[in-house]
Protein backbone atom coordinates (compact mmCIF):
# COMPACT_ATOMS: atom_id res chain seq x y z
CA UNK A 1 0.00 0.00 0.00
CA UNK A 2 1.57 3.41 -0.88
CA UNK A 3 2.79 5.56 2.40
CA UNK A 4 0.47 9.07 2.42
CA UNK A 5 3.73 10.71 2.91
CA UNK A 6 4.30 9.94 -0.63
CA UNK A 7 1.08 9.53 -2.16
CA UNK A 8 1.09 11.58 -5.32
CA UNK A 9 -1.26 9.05 -7.16
CA UNK A 10 -4.81 11.89 -7.04
CA UNK A 11 -2.34 13.86 -8.66
CA UNK A 12 -1.98 11.54 -11.81
CA UNK A 13 -5.24 10.34 -11.61
CA UNK A 14 -7.18 13.71 -11.37
CA UNK A 15 -4.99 16.48 -12.19
CA UNK A 16 -4.27 17.67 -15.96
CA UNK A 17 -1.01 16.43 -17.87
CA UNK A 18 -0.95 20.80 -18.26
CA UNK A 19 0.95 20.46 -14.59
CA UNK A 20 4.93 21.45 -14.81
CA UNK A 21 6.26 21.92 -11.55
CA UNK A 22 5.63 19.37 -9.89
CA UNK A 23 7.15 17.40 -12.61
CA UNK A 24 10.24 19.47 -12.26
CA UNK A 25 10.37 19.26 -8.25
CA UNK A 26 9.05 16.00 -7.34
CA UNK A 27 8.26 16.31 -3.86
CA UNK A 28 4.54 16.66 -1.87
CA UNK A 29 5.03 20.06 0.74
CA UNK A 30 3.70 20.85 3.34
CA UNK A 31 4.70 23.61 4.86
CA UNK A 32 7.19 26.41 4.42
CA UNK A 33 9.06 29.58 6.42
CA UNK A 34 11.04 32.17 4.80
CA UNK A 35 13.45 31.01 2.39
CA UNK A 36 12.88 27.04 3.16
CA UNK A 37 10.14 24.87 2.16
CA UNK A 38 9.49 21.24 3.87
CA UNK A 39 8.18 18.39 2.30
CA UNK A 40 6.13 15.65 3.86
CA UNK A 41 8.64 12.96 4.03
CA UNK A 42 11.32 15.18 6.18
CA UNK A 43 13.32 16.62 3.14
CA UNK A 44 13.84 20.64 3.21
CA UNK A 45 14.58 22.85 0.62
CA UNK A 46 15.99 26.29 0.47
CA UNK A 47 14.19 28.34 -2.54
CA UNK A 48 15.55 30.26 -4.64
CA UNK A 49 12.18 30.15 -7.16
CA UNK A 50 10.04 31.68 -4.94
CA UNK A 51 6.98 30.62 -6.56
CA UNK A 52 8.11 32.43 -9.61
CA UNK A 53 8.69 35.58 -8.14
CA UNK A 54 5.38 35.60 -5.82
CA UNK A 55 7.13 35.03 -2.72
CA UNK A 56 9.80 38.08 -2.88
CA UNK A 57 9.11 38.46 1.16
CA UNK A 58 9.68 34.34 1.84
CA UNK A 59 6.73 31.80 2.89
CA UNK A 60 4.78 32.87 5.57
CA UNK A 61 6.21 36.11 6.54
CA UNK A 62 5.26 36.89 10.02
CA UNK A 63 4.98 40.61 10.17
CA UNK A 64 2.59 39.93 7.30
CA UNK A 65 0.85 36.55 8.69
CA UNK A 66 0.31 38.15 11.91
CA UNK A 67 -1.52 41.24 10.06
CA UNK A 68 -3.83 38.78 7.59
CA UNK A 69 -4.43 36.57 10.56
CA UNK A 70 -5.64 39.52 13.25
CA UNK A 71 -7.71 40.34 10.12
CA UNK A 72 -9.57 37.09 9.97
CA UNK A 73 -10.00 36.77 13.32
CA UNK A 74 -12.07 39.72 13.40
CA UNK A 75 -14.07 39.36 10.76
CA UNK A 76 -12.65 41.29 8.61
CA UNK A 77 -14.32 41.40 4.45
CA UNK A 78 -13.29 39.02 2.63
CA UNK A 79 -14.77 39.77 -0.88
CA UNK A 80 -15.76 43.32 -1.74
CA UNK A 81 -15.97 43.77 -5.63
CA UNK A 82 -14.28 47.33 -6.25
CA UNK A 83 -16.31 48.68 -3.12
CA UNK A 84 -15.28 50.90 -0.85
CA UNK A 85 -13.74 48.92 2.38
CA UNK A 86 -11.10 49.73 4.54
CA UNK A 87 -8.72 47.38 3.48
CA UNK A 88 -8.41 48.75 0.31
CA UNK A 89 -8.32 52.40 1.65
CA UNK A 90 -5.52 51.17 3.96
CA UNK A 91 -3.96 49.45 0.75
CA UNK A 92 -4.00 52.54 -1.56
CA UNK A 93 -2.82 55.57 1.38
CA UNK A 94 0.54 52.87 1.81
CA UNK A 95 0.65 52.88 -2.56
CA UNK A 96 0.39 55.91 -2.50
CA UNK A 97 2.98 56.99 0.90
CA UNK A 98 5.44 53.94 0.04
CA UNK A 99 5.57 54.27 -3.37
CA UNK A 100 4.05 56.65 -5.96
CA UNK A 101 4.85 59.87 -3.47
CA UNK A 102 8.83 59.55 -3.06
CA UNK A 103 9.01 58.59 -7.00
CA UNK A 104 7.18 61.76 -8.06
CA UNK A 105 4.40 59.35 -9.70
CA UNK A 106 1.20 60.62 -9.69
CA UNK A 107 -0.55 57.24 -11.24
CA UNK A 108 -4.08 56.15 -10.67
CA UNK A 109 -4.70 52.56 -9.64
CA UNK A 110 -6.84 50.26 -11.52
CA UNK A 111 -8.13 46.87 -10.09
CA UNK A 112 -8.46 44.15 -12.69
CA UNK A 113 -8.74 40.53 -12.38
CA UNK A 114 -6.67 38.96 -9.63
CA UNK A 115 -3.42 37.55 -11.93
CA UNK A 116 -0.66 39.18 -13.60
CA UNK A 117 -1.92 38.73 -17.50
CA UNK A 118 -5.17 40.34 -16.24
CA UNK A 119 -3.08 43.49 -15.57
CA UNK A 120 -1.46 43.06 -18.92
CA UNK A 121 -5.16 42.93 -20.87
CA UNK A 122 -6.12 45.74 -18.94
CA UNK A 123 -3.25 47.93 -19.86
CA UNK A 124 -2.98 46.85 -23.53
CA UNK A 125 -6.74 48.14 -23.65
CA UNK A 126 -6.96 51.25 -21.97
CA UNK A 127 -3.93 52.05 -24.21
CA UNK A 128 -5.74 51.27 -26.89
CA UNK A 129 -8.88 53.07 -25.85
CA UNK A 130 -6.89 56.42 -24.84
CA UNK A 131 -5.52 56.53 -28.29
CA UNK A 132 -7.60 55.27 -30.49
CA UNK A 133 -4.91 53.23 -32.61
CA UNK A 134 -4.88 49.19 -32.27
CA UNK A 135 -0.92 49.14 -32.86
CA UNK A 136 1.63 47.32 -30.22
CA UNK A 137 5.30 47.05 -30.16
CA UNK A 138 6.34 44.00 -27.86
CA UNK A 139 10.18 42.93 -27.96
CA UNK A 140 11.77 39.46 -28.86
CA UNK A 141 12.17 36.92 -25.86
CA UNK A 142 8.93 38.81 -23.62
CA UNK A 143 6.82 37.04 -21.60
CA UNK A 144 3.51 38.60 -20.11
CA UNK A 145 0.82 36.18 -19.90
CA UNK A 146 -1.42 33.28 -21.26
CA UNK A 147 -4.65 34.71 -21.90
CA UNK A 148 -5.03 35.82 -25.29
CA UNK A 149 -4.34 39.47 -25.74
CA UNK A 150 -1.07 38.63 -23.10
CA UNK A 151 -0.55 35.69 -25.24
CA UNK A 152 -0.49 37.84 -28.41
CA UNK A 153 2.69 39.97 -27.22
CA UNK A 154 4.58 37.00 -25.94
CA UNK A 155 7.12 36.07 -28.02
CA UNK A 156 7.25 32.23 -27.20
CA UNK A 157 5.61 30.42 -30.41
CA UNK A 158 5.20 27.55 -28.36
CA UNK A 159 3.08 29.33 -25.84
CA UNK A 160 1.32 31.05 -28.89
CA UNK A 161 0.34 28.38 -30.74
CA UNK A 162 -0.75 26.42 -27.53
CA UNK A 163 -3.15 29.72 -27.36
CA UNK A 164 -3.79 29.76 -31.16
CA UNK A 165 -2.74 33.05 -31.85
CA UNK A 166 -0.96 34.09 -34.83
CA UNK A 167 -0.85 37.35 -36.56
CA UNK A 168 -1.60 39.94 -34.30
CA UNK A 169 -1.62 43.82 -34.61
CA UNK A 170 1.61 43.34 -32.62
CA UNK A 171 5.34 43.95 -34.31
CA UNK A 172 7.95 42.35 -32.35
CA UNK A 173 11.53 43.68 -32.45
CA UNK A 174 14.52 42.40 -31.24
CA UNK A 175 15.26 43.51 -27.37
CA UNK A 176 18.45 45.54 -26.25
CA UNK A 177 20.64 42.00 -25.85
CA UNK A 178 19.17 38.26 -26.76
CA UNK A 179 20.93 34.69 -27.84
CA UNK A 180 21.84 36.39 -31.33
CA UNK A 181 23.97 39.23 -29.35
CA UNK A 182 23.06 43.26 -29.11
CA UNK A 183 20.46 45.17 -31.30
CA UNK A 184 19.94 48.31 -32.04
CA UNK A 185 16.16 48.15 -31.56
CA UNK A 186 15.24 52.29 -30.91
CA UNK A 187 17.49 53.04 -34.11
CA UNK A 188 14.93 50.75 -35.62
CA UNK A 189 12.17 51.70 -34.26
CA UNK A 190 12.71 55.16 -34.82
CA UNK A 191 13.56 54.24 -38.37
CA UNK A 192 9.71 52.48 -38.51
CA UNK A 193 7.81 55.50 -37.19
CA UNK A 194 9.29 58.18 -39.10
CA UNK A 195 9.19 56.06 -42.28
CA UNK A 196 6.09 57.04 -44.39
CA UNK A 197 6.54 53.64 -46.36
CA UNK A 198 7.73 51.54 -43.96
CA UNK A 199 4.36 49.47 -43.08
CA UNK A 200 4.21 50.32 -39.66
CA UNK A 201 1.83 52.20 -38.62
CA UNK A 202 2.45 54.39 -35.03
CA UNK A 203 1.40 52.04 -32.53
CA UNK A 204 -0.43 52.75 -29.32
CA UNK A 205 2.28 51.76 -27.05
CA UNK A 206 5.36 49.83 -26.68
CA UNK A 207 5.52 47.29 -23.98
CA UNK A 208 8.60 46.01 -22.41
CA UNK A 209 10.39 44.46 -19.20
CA UNK A 210 12.80 46.69 -17.77
CA UNK A 211 14.42 42.89 -16.70
CA UNK A 212 13.66 40.22 -18.95
CA UNK A 213 12.70 37.07 -17.00
CA UNK A 214 11.64 34.06 -18.80
CA UNK A 215 13.15 35.27 -21.76
CA UNK A 216 16.69 34.66 -19.84
CA UNK A 217 17.49 37.04 -17.38
CA UNK A 218 18.52 40.03 -20.14
CA UNK A 219 18.76 43.33 -18.12
CA UNK A 220 18.04 46.27 -20.04
CA UNK A 221 20.58 49.43 -19.60
CA UNK A 222 20.04 52.78 -18.41
CA UNK A 223 20.57 54.68 -22.12
CA UNK A 224 18.61 52.02 -23.88
CA UNK A 225 15.78 52.27 -21.59
CA UNK A 226 16.52 55.82 -21.62
CA UNK A 227 15.85 56.06 -25.54
CA UNK A 228 13.07 54.38 -25.50
CA UNK A 229 10.98 56.74 -23.31
CA UNK A 230 12.43 59.81 -25.41
CA UNK A 231 11.15 57.84 -28.19
CA UNK A 232 7.99 57.01 -27.31
CA UNK A 233 7.33 60.33 -25.95
CA UNK A 234 8.69 62.65 -29.08
CA UNK A 235 5.93 60.13 -31.19
CA UNK A 236 2.55 59.84 -28.83
CA UNK A 237 3.44 56.40 -28.06
CA UNK A 238 2.42 55.16 -24.41
CA UNK A 239 5.17 53.04 -23.16
CA UNK A 240 4.01 49.79 -20.65
CA UNK A 241 6.42 48.45 -18.31
CA UNK A 242 5.22 45.39 -17.29
CA UNK A 243 6.84 44.82 -13.54
CA UNK A 244 4.86 41.90 -12.91
CA UNK A 245 7.86 39.66 -12.41
CA UNK A 246 10.42 41.89 -11.88
CA UNK A 247 8.81 44.61 -9.61
CA UNK A 248 8.68 44.24 -5.94
CA UNK A 249 12.26 44.69 -5.31
CA UNK A 250 13.50 42.15 -7.41
CA UNK A 251 15.94 44.04 -8.81
CA UNK A 252 16.72 46.04 -5.76
CA UNK A 253 14.67 48.99 -6.16
CA UNK A 254 10.73 48.49 -5.99
CA UNK A 255 10.23 49.40 -9.71
CA UNK A 256 12.81 47.59 -12.32
CA UNK A 257 12.59 50.88 -13.96
CA UNK A 258 13.69 53.11 -11.46
CA UNK A 259 17.18 52.21 -12.52
CA UNK A 260 17.16 54.31 -15.34
CA UNK A 261 15.40 57.25 -14.09
CA UNK A 262 12.18 56.62 -16.59
CA UNK A 263 8.63 57.09 -15.73
CA UNK A 264 6.17 54.92 -17.99
CA UNK A 265 3.21 55.61 -18.82
CA UNK A 266 1.09 52.61 -17.94
CA UNK A 267 2.32 49.67 -15.09
CA UNK A 268 1.42 46.45 -14.66
CA UNK A 269 1.86 45.26 -11.07
CA UNK A 270 1.23 41.72 -9.63
CA UNK A 271 2.90 38.79 -8.33
CA UNK A 272 4.64 39.52 -5.04
CA UNK A 273 2.22 42.68 -4.94
CA UNK A 274 0.16 40.98 -1.94
CA UNK A 275 3.79 40.43 -0.15
CA UNK A 276 2.01 36.45 0.74
CA UNK A 277 1.51 34.60 -2.15
CA UNK A 278 -2.51 35.63 -2.54
CA UNK A 279 -3.53 37.08 -5.88
CA UNK A 280 -3.65 40.43 -6.43
CA UNK A 281 -2.58 42.60 -9.68
CA UNK A 282 -2.95 46.73 -10.44
CA UNK A 283 -2.68 48.38 -13.25
CA UNK A 284 -1.01 52.13 -12.49
CA UNK A 285 -1.89 54.60 -15.44
CA UNK A 286 -1.36 58.50 -15.81
CA UNK A 287 -4.39 59.98 -14.65
CA UNK A 288 -4.85 61.35 -18.20
CA UNK A 289 -4.99 58.00 -19.14
CA UNK A 290 -8.25 56.79 -17.05
CA UNK A 291 -10.72 57.11 -20.06
CA UNK A 292 -12.90 53.91 -18.59
CA UNK A 293 -16.80 54.30 -18.70
CA UNK A 294 -18.02 52.99 -14.89
CA UNK A 295 -17.83 49.63 -15.42
CA UNK A 296 -16.30 48.90 -18.97
CA UNK A 297 -13.61 46.76 -17.38
CA UNK A 298 -14.65 44.47 -14.50
CA UNK A 299 -13.24 41.48 -12.45
CA UNK A 300 -15.36 39.50 -9.85
CA UNK A 301 -12.12 39.15 -8.15
CA UNK A 302 -10.49 42.36 -8.54
CA UNK A 303 -11.59 43.10 -4.88
CA UNK A 304 -9.35 40.57 -2.81
CA UNK A 305 -9.37 42.42 0.97
CA UNK A 306 -7.15 39.00 1.76
CA UNK A 307 -4.74 40.67 -0.54
CA UNK A 308 -4.78 43.95 0.42
CA UNK A 309 -4.34 43.75 3.79
CA UNK A 310 -0.95 41.54 3.16
CA UNK A 311 0.34 44.37 0.55
CA UNK A 312 -0.16 47.00 3.04
CA UNK A 313 2.11 45.42 5.73
CA UNK A 314 3.90 44.58 2.75
CA UNK A 315 4.62 47.78 2.14
CA UNK A 316 5.41 48.47 5.48
CA UNK A 317 8.98 46.65 6.02
CA UNK A 318 9.80 49.10 2.89
CA UNK A 319 10.48 51.87 5.28
CA UNK A 320 12.24 49.56 7.63
CA UNK A 321 15.79 50.44 7.13
CA UNK A 322 16.40 47.28 8.25
CA UNK A 323 15.12 45.49 5.38
CA UNK A 324 16.27 47.78 3.09
CA UNK A 325 19.92 46.81 4.50
CA UNK A 326 19.17 43.44 4.44
CA UNK A 327 18.20 43.34 0.66
CA UNK A 328 21.40 45.32 -0.27
CA UNK A 329 23.47 43.13 1.84
CA UNK A 330 22.16 39.54 0.22
CA UNK A 331 21.94 41.95 -3.35
CA UNK A 332 25.69 42.34 -3.24
CA UNK A 333 25.91 38.13 -1.65
CA UNK A 334 24.47 37.64 -5.32
CA UNK A 335 26.83 40.15 -6.70
CA UNK A 336 30.21 38.38 -5.26
CA UNK A 337 28.32 34.79 -6.19
CA UNK A 338 28.42 35.92 -10.10
CA UNK A 339 31.97 36.84 -9.90
CA UNK A 340 33.01 33.91 -8.51
CA UNK A 341 31.15 31.83 -11.30
CA UNK A 342 32.47 34.09 -14.04
CA UNK A 343 36.34 33.07 -12.48
CA UNK A 344 35.53 29.39 -12.35
CA UNK A 345 33.40 29.28 -15.71
CA UNK A 346 35.38 31.65 -18.18
CA UNK A 347 32.46 30.25 -21.11
CA UNK A 348 29.46 30.65 -18.61
CA UNK A 349 27.77 34.01 -19.11
CA UNK A 350 26.01 35.76 -16.22
CA UNK A 351 23.26 37.87 -16.14
CA UNK A 352 22.64 40.26 -12.69
CA UNK A 353 20.66 42.79 -11.38
CA UNK A 354 20.21 42.98 -7.40
CA UNK A 355 18.37 40.05 -6.67
CA UNK A 356 18.42 38.36 -9.98
CA UNK A 357 20.89 35.89 -11.41
CA UNK A 358 20.73 34.24 -14.43
CA UNK A 359 23.31 31.68 -15.26
CA UNK A 360 23.48 31.07 -19.26
CA UNK A 361 24.83 28.27 -20.18
CA UNK A 362 23.58 28.19 -23.65
CA UNK A 363 27.10 27.91 -25.05
CA UNK A 364 28.49 25.88 -22.26
CA UNK A 365 26.76 22.61 -22.01
CA UNK A 366 23.12 24.00 -23.00
CA UNK A 367 19.95 23.10 -22.05
CA UNK A 368 21.26 19.30 -21.19
CA UNK A 369 23.54 20.61 -18.98
CA UNK A 370 21.07 23.21 -17.47
CA UNK A 371 18.38 20.77 -16.81
CA UNK A 372 21.45 18.60 -15.04
CA UNK A 373 22.22 21.87 -12.89
CA UNK A 374 18.76 22.11 -12.00
CA UNK A 375 18.33 18.40 -11.31
CA UNK A 376 21.70 18.23 -9.07
CA UNK A 377 20.21 21.01 -6.91
CA UNK A 378 16.96 19.35 -6.46
CA UNK A 379 18.62 16.64 -5.47
CA UNK A 380 21.03 18.74 -2.80
CA UNK A 381 18.23 20.30 -1.89
CA UNK A 382 17.90 23.66 -3.46
CA UNK A 383 15.03 24.80 -6.12
CA UNK A 384 15.79 26.55 -9.00
CA UNK A 385 14.11 27.43 -12.10
CA UNK A 386 15.38 27.66 -16.05
CA UNK A 387 14.35 30.15 -18.38
CA UNK A 388 15.63 31.61 -21.28
CA UNK A 389 14.55 29.88 -25.27
CA UNK A 390 15.50 26.95 -24.44
CA UNK A 391 15.58 26.79 -20.88
CA UNK A 392 19.07 26.65 -21.19
CA UNK A 393 19.39 29.38 -17.99
CA UNK A 394 19.57 28.72 -14.59
CA UNK A 395 16.82 30.89 -12.80
CA UNK A 396 17.98 32.08 -9.44
CA UNK A 397 15.27 33.82 -7.62
CA UNK A 398 16.00 34.08 -3.77
CA UNK A 399 13.22 35.78 -1.38
CA UNK A 400 14.48 39.25 -0.69
CA UNK A 401 14.45 38.58 2.90
CA UNK A 402 16.75 35.51 3.04
CA UNK A 403 19.20 35.16 5.84
CA UNK A 404 23.23 35.26 4.57
CA UNK A 405 23.55 31.99 6.17
CA UNK A 406 20.73 30.73 4.39
CA UNK A 407 21.59 32.22 0.89
CA UNK A 408 25.04 30.55 1.27
CA UNK A 409 24.15 27.26 1.70
CA UNK A 410 22.19 27.36 -1.54
CA UNK A 411 24.65 29.27 -3.37
CA UNK A 412 27.06 26.36 -2.21
CA UNK A 413 24.61 23.41 -3.08
CA UNK A 414 23.86 25.74 -6.66
CA UNK A 415 28.00 26.36 -7.40
CA UNK A 416 28.72 22.59 -6.63
CA UNK A 417 26.16 21.64 -9.35
CA UNK A 418 27.71 23.74 -11.92
CA UNK A 419 31.17 22.04 -10.76
CA UNK A 420 30.10 19.11 -10.88
CA UNK A 421 32.77 16.34 -13.21
CA UNK A 422 31.85 15.49 -16.35
CA UNK A 423 31.53 11.57 -15.91
CA UNK A 424 29.07 12.61 -13.25
CA UNK A 425 27.13 14.77 -15.14
CA UNK A 426 26.58 11.86 -18.27
CA UNK A 427 25.86 9.63 -16.14
CA UNK A 428 22.98 11.90 -14.96
CA UNK A 429 22.23 12.76 -18.76
CA UNK A 430 21.45 8.94 -19.05
CA UNK A 431 19.69 8.73 -16.51
CA UNK A 432 17.17 11.71 -17.77
CA UNK A 433 16.98 10.33 -21.38
CA UNK A 434 14.68 7.82 -19.74
CA UNK A 435 12.49 9.89 -17.86
CA UNK A 436 9.46 11.29 -19.34
CA UNK A 437 9.88 14.76 -21.02
CA UNK A 438 8.91 18.15 -19.55
CA UNK A 439 7.58 20.08 -22.20
CA UNK A 440 8.33 23.78 -21.24
CA UNK A 441 5.72 26.81 -22.62
CA UNK A 442 6.72 29.97 -20.33
CA UNK A 443 6.49 31.23 -16.96
CA UNK A 444 3.46 31.44 -14.88
CA UNK A 445 0.90 34.37 -14.96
Amino acid sequence: MTSAVTDTSVFTALESEVRLYCRRFPAVFSRARGAELHAEDGRVFIDFFCGAGTLNYGHNNEHIGARLTAYLADGGLVHGLDLHTVAKREFLTRLRDVLLRPRGLDHKVQFCGPTGTDAVEAALKIARKATGRSGVVSFTGAYHGMSRGSLAVTGNRRARAAGGVGATEVTFVPYEDGPAGPFDSIGYLERMFTDQASGMDVPAAVIVEPLQMEGGIYPASVPWLRRLRELTERHGVLLICDEIQSGCGRTGTFFSFEHAGVVPDIVPLSKSLSGYGLPLSVVLLRPELDVWEPGEHTGTFRGNQLAFVTATAALELWERPGFQAGLAAASAGLHRFAARVRSAEPAVTVRERGMTLGIDLGRAGGPQRAELVQKRCFDGGLIVELCGREDEVVKVIPPLTIDPDTLDRGLTVLFDALREPAGQAAAGAGAMAASPAVVRTAGTR
